[in-house]
């Protein structure tokens, strides 16, 4: 323990690492030279390769470790073996070249079919200006993906209600046309409606305030937050949420990946991984065991 004991001292008193740190660097170096002893009782600091480093970190995804644990006990191993290297108590750095384990991208949050169900139900919601604005943008989340940015872009001119297609302006100024079902061209119609009897201002915006400016993003990260409150117990209830959900629907009723892809604005499938390979099917499956179809 000698050659941890001096590192120890080094990252305390010269490099003035706090009391945590060195405990936990410590910790991380005991339990490394447990491992090693273990495998092979004649195996020393110097002697360890990269091989045993491997095994180790192994060892702990195997017992259920997180990536970020893992690195984070490699980063000390990292930072012991470059001492003693410069300190030239070892001739080679085991860890040298290696990598970590990369870390998992978590599952895009969603809600439940049933959630929507509940959110979207009337009974939720009254006649005011300010219910039928909150649920006129949740639904217009849930139906068509759009972004945030993408949304409170909306202009009266980009709505079609006869053809039923909405034209948003995405990243880089890059437009795209998104069709749409009936009963969402009806409540745009219920909408403006509300909105041209309620609302006293000229701006051409879609989703105006009750003082007919157009709505900012915090206003409807807001609004979106507040109603996904009544149903959902998601830490995360937001308009991306909301995004996450229609790609998810589209996905259990069995849309193309290129049309997701076309539908979400993305530019490249690359882009669009979160929904592909392992995470694509584990989405499916998750999805359907929420909300099996009738």
């Amino acid at each position: 323990m000698l050659m941890v004991d001096k590192f120890l001292d080094y990252i305390k008193f010269e490099r003035n690492y706090s009391p945590l740190t060195v405990i936990n660097y410590r910790k991380d170096l005991i339990e490394f030279e447990r491992f090693y002893k273990e495998l092979d009782p004649l195996l020393s600091w110097e002697s360890v390769d990269s091989d045993v480093v491997r095994n180790w970190m192994e060892y702990m995804m195997d017992r259920g470790n997180s990536a970020s644990s893992v690195n984070r006990r490699l980063s000390a191993l990292r930072s012991f073996y470059r001492f003693a290297l410069r300190r030239k108590l070892i001739e080679k750095d085991p860890v040298h070249g290696l990598q970590g384990p990369k870390k998992q991208k978590p599952l895009p949050q969603f809600l439940k079919e049933s959630e929507m169900d509940r959110l979207l139900d009337p009974k939720m919601w009254t006649d005011s200006y300010k219910d039928v604005l909150a649920r006129t943008i949740i639904v217009t989340f849930y139906e068509t993906g759009v972004r945030l940015s993408e949304l409170i872009g909306l202009d009266d001119k980009d709505i079609d209600n006869i053809t039923c297609e909405i034209k948003v302006t995405g990243k880089r100024n890059k437009q795209r046309i998104i069709p749409f079902g009936k009963e969402l061209a009806e409540l745009f119609a219920q909408y403006q409606q509300v909105r041209n009897t309620t609302v006293n201002g000229d701006s051409v915006a879609f989703f105006q305030t009750e003082k007919g400016k157009r709505m900012t993003g915090e206003q409807v990260r807001e609004l979106v937050k507040k109603n996904l409150s009544k149903v959902s117990t998601l830490k995360k209830r937001s308009p991306h949420v909301l995004r996450h959900t229609f790609a998810t629907a589209m996905l259990n009723h069995d849309a193309g990946l290129e049309s997701v892809k076309k539908l979400l604005g993305h530019e490249s499938l690359s882009t669009t991984e979160i929904y592909t390979h392992t995470t694509f099917e584990q989405l499916k499956k998750v999805y359907k065991n929420a909300h099996p179809r009738a």
